[in-house]
């Protein structure tokens, strides 16, 4: 597959070199020779010198048959024009990378949709997603990711009190816009049919509007789950954006940057986050901090060296569970062994992103959740595809589930009676083994 890569700087060229590994044709363009010419040292790919965001370079580096454009360099706009114009000259699909959160900001203005382009990323923003994740367990995190913040996405306990306990789902009697995304038991974890029947100590996934689950969640527990206490170390966009997602799910988050002018406007923005002015290299602020009592410590500062530091020091002081922000890849090997439970690399998290686009057929982004064997799946409804020809009552998707969809400017979950249109794209869990036959249901075909 072509696929065209904006900006030869450190992500960049990482991004090329895991392309490279799994036999993409690339081109990399950038305004600096010296950086083209650092890239082609080390790797087989095509190069072109100019601005990301001009069309005859875009021209010259092939875009028009592009599977994929990546914007990455380090300035936002430049990445927006040279996305949208890479989408407008045929790349099938475009990504941008964005620094200003406001650009990610649907609430105010939908940048994506404007400019044409099919994924705005933040490396910050996808990484603390990647920690949240970690944190809950369950890849709650990566089903809000897909379906852009616009559904509510929570786990219940069903406690063995519940009149739901020995109930099929499909007497449940849940709200219309409610769905139980997925059930995890000691078991294991299973995309529920209508004829599945809830146990004592399941744990849900609810897929809905806020204010509908948080109606029905009394129906499965008496009483909310005990608040986490997280302690996240480092205030940059990585911990601001962690303790955004933690703050907003119930957990007891404290945040500690030694920057007196960072803790301000961390403050100022936000409002359920203890935030303290601390040096996290210092054992001493680290016990008035009472790290030792926290159930999860995040060392998430901006060096390696002090994120391994204060995360060994996390675990000597008690701490239960230790994630840490690891940006060197020579550093993987020694964590494991310095106890610390899980490090999350920002280049893995975006070559992911990156490898799930690099799909052929209608799927847009893939990616793995809870126990690893089940998939969540953005996919295009083409025109002509099975999924397309009935409501979904109608369609028969074992072992799979729309959990959302997006019509024109808006995500909702779907009930029986809808049918998707050509056009929509649709949120689907689906367990590993079906994927491909569910995926074939939205294909035109013979595509």
């Amino acid at each position: 597959m072509n696929v065209v890569i904006l900006g030869a700087g450190t992500v960049g060229s990482s991004i090329a070199e895991m392309l490279c590994r799994h036999k993409h044709n690339v081109c990399v363009v950038d305004s600096s020779r010296q950086a083209l010419s650092l890239v082609e040292e080390k790797l087989d790919v095509q190069t072109v010198c100019g601005s990301g965001c001009d069309a005859v370079t875009l021209f010259q580096a092939g875009v028009q048959t592009s599977l994929l454009c990546l914007a990455v360099t380090s300035q936002d706009e430049v990445n927006l024009v040279g996305a949208s114009l890479a989408k407008a000259m045929g790349a099938k699909r475009t990504m941008a990378r964005a620094f200003n959160p406001s650009y990610r900001d649907l609430s105010t203005f939908d940048y994506p949709r404007h400019f044409g382009i099919d994924r705005l990323l933040s490396l910050e923003h996808l990484t603390a997603l990647e920690l949240a994740r970690g944190i809950r367990m369950r890849g709650l995190h990566a089903i809000e990711n897909f379906m852009r913040g616009e559904i509510e996405v929570q786990e219940v306990a069903l406690e063995a009190n519940s009149r739901l306990v020995g109930q099929a789902v499909q007497n449940l009697n849940l709200p219309k816009g409610v769905r139980i995304g997925m059930v995890s038991r000691e078991a294991g974890e299973f995309i529920p049919t209508a004829a599945d029947v809830l146990q004592a100590g399941d744990h849900l996934v609810l897929l809905g509007a806020r204010e509908l689950i948080d109606d029905c969640r009394k129906l499965f527990e008496s009483r909310l789950p005990r608040k986490q206490n997280v302690i996240i170390a480092g205030g940059g966009e990585i911990g601001y954006n962690l303790a955004v997602f933690l703050q907003q799910k119930h957990a007891n988050v404290t945040l500690m940057e030694a920057d007196g002018e960072r803790c301000r406007f961390l403050a100022a923005r936000l409002s359920h986050t203890t935030v303290l002015h601390a040096d996290v290299t210092r054992r001493s602020e680290m016990e008035e901090a009472r790290v030792g009592k926290a159930d999860v410590f995040v060392a998430a500062t901006g060096r390696d060296e002090d994120n391994i530091v204060c995360g060994v020091e996390a675990r000597t002081l008690g701490c239960a569970r230790i994630l840490g922000v690891v940006r060197r890849p020579d550093y993987a090997n020694v964590l494991e062994k310095l106890g610390i439970d899980l490090a999350v690399s920002p280049r893995d998290v975006m070559a992911r992103q990156v490898l799930a686009m690099v799909q052929t057929g209608p799927v847009l982004l893939r990616s793995r959740i809870g126990d690893g064997e089940t998939e969540i799946l953005e996919i295009a409804v083409r025109r002509g595809s099975a999924v397309s020809k009935a409501p979904l009552h109608g369609l028969g998707l074992n072992h799979a589930l729309i959990a959302a969809f997006e019509r024109e400017q808006y995500v909702r979950v779907p009930r029986a009676e809808d049918q998707l249109q050509p056009g929509d794209v649709a949120v689907v869990l689906v367990r590993k083994q079906h994927a491909d036959s569910v995926i074939a249901q939205f294909d035109t075909p013979n595509d």
